[in-house]
């Protein structure tokens, strides 16, 4: 069958290229927006205060061979006492489409501030945990994890 120059695209035809464009569009805003997304995230925790490095021990592997399940532990470096204590730690994801992994909320009677878990990771990207301590300041502490397969659809 011979096609004319000015032939009609079927509604299939439409539907594909609508659907690649929001496809593409939203992948766009994603990875613009990304970095973003993450800094308000922290903003909203720190509330004004400003953050300090230190008293975070991130235990995550340096390589994921699987960005499915990636381990992560984490200790925070407090007395755990009614004076002072870890209220919470806030762990993210820069290279995800949403940041947030995670809250862990503590107080005095955990003896103790720390936790392992598994996330997915989408990407090679960084790691976040941001203590909230009991008097007020906020810690900070970062680590890179290169994924060999992605594990949020890639």
């Amino acid at each position: 069958m011979k096609q004319s120059a000015n032939t009609q695209l079927s509604r299939r035809h439409w539907l594909v290229l609508a659907g690649g464009t929001l496809l593409l569009g939203g992948a766009w805003r994603s990875a613009v927006a990304g970095g973003d997304a993450l800094q308000s995230k922290i903003d909203a925790v720190l509330n004004g205060r400003s953050i300090a490095e230190g008293r975070i021990k991130l235990n995550l592997p340096e390589i994921a061979e699987n960005g499915n399940t990636v381990p992560l532990k984490f200790e925070v470096d407090s007395p755990m006492t009614d004076a002072d204590y870890v209220k919470s730690v806030h762990i993210y994801a820069d290279g995800n489409p949403l940041p947030d992994v995670g809250s862990f909320h503590f107080s005095p009677s955990a003896g103790r501030a720390a936790a392992s878990t598994r996330m997915r990771l989408a990407k090679t990207q960084n790691v976040v945990a941001v203590a909230e301590m009991s008097d007020g300041s906020v810690y900070t502490a970062k680590q890179a994890v290169k994924v060999t397969i992605g594990g949020c659809g890639g």
